[in-house]
């Protein structure tokens, strides 16, 4: 029986093509769409709003952290596609006794083209996953990366009460520095910060994401008020942190928005 390797390198192995598939990560269920898959999945999470008619349709298993244990089983999966930073570990080690769980652990841009063509490969769409790795590629390659002694300082908010930014080692991170940003909070993963902190680290640029936190416009003047020089904007969270498919709008949406900042 064929042997697939996650990124985690646990070793899973399928006697056919899985046809019976849960994601638990918004991100690769919209690439699952994006590859061909239609009637194989069977499950999704309640934070899968992409695509739009599998939200409507598809059964939901719960969030990316809690799942409903009785739904997956009446589903009978052969397949659950995780992630390790969005899943809850113990959720997941859970599943792990029962089903086949391929796991991701993406950091980087090389780690999203490997996620995208081992996905592809087990879900028996090598080519179209070949595809479109080569496609995104081609659209990061094009993109005119501001200079590096140009670099921007910026900060980049998930989350509200308590502030929440993005921090080294992140997805999140990576995008920023694409975009010829360089982030201000250098700590690990996810810090909580303050109002303090954030006036001391002195961003040039401050980004307020639409996700997980929904900043609005409201609060830019909340942050100006802590950092007065600093341009603030709202910006697409899907855009910085969705390692799948939604990689092809990346490019575009980063040059508009290096457009907007320089204009402001």
């Amino acid at each position: 029986m064929p042997i697939y390797n996650d990124q985690l390198n646990r070793k899973l192995q399928f006697s056919s093509t899985p046809k019976r598939i849960i994601s638990l990560v918004p991100s690769q269920t919209e690439l699952l769409y994006d590859l061909g898959l239609r009637d194989e999945v069977v499950g999704i999470t309640k934070f899968c709003v992409h695509p739009e008619e599998w939200f409507k349709i598809k059964t939901r298993v719960g969030g990316t952290k809690k799942y409903d244990f009785e739904k997956i089983k009446a589903l009978n999966p052969d397949l659950i596609i995780g992630n390790k930073e969005e899943n809850e570990k113990e959720q997941i080690e859970e599943l792990m006794k029962d089903y086949n769980v391929w796991m991701s652990d993406i950091y980087t841009l090389k780690d999203a083209y490997d996620m995208i063509t081992r996905i592809g490969t087990l879900v028996g769409k090598q080519q179209e996953a070949t595809n479109l790795k080569l496609e995104i590629e081609s659209k990061f390659n094009q993109f005119q990366q501001p200079t590096a002694n140009n670099q921007q300082l910026v900060s980049y908010f998930i989350w509200n009460k308590p502030y929440m930014v993005a921090g080294n080692n992140t997805f999140i991170n990576e995008m920023l520095k694409v975009c010829g940003f360089k982030n201000v909070f250098e700590q690990e993963r996810y810090p909580e910060i303050d109002a303090e902190q954030l006036a001391k680290a002195n961003p040039e640029i401050i980004l307020l994401s639409s996700e997980p936190y929904p900043f609005k416009e409201k609060h830019i003047q909340e942050f100006k008020a802590i950092c007065p020089n600093a341009k603030v904007l709202i910006v697409d969270g899907e855009i910085f942190s969705w390692y799948g498919s939604r990689l092809l709008q990346a490019p575009a949406y980063f040059k508009q928005l290096i457009e907007s900042i320089a204009s402001k």
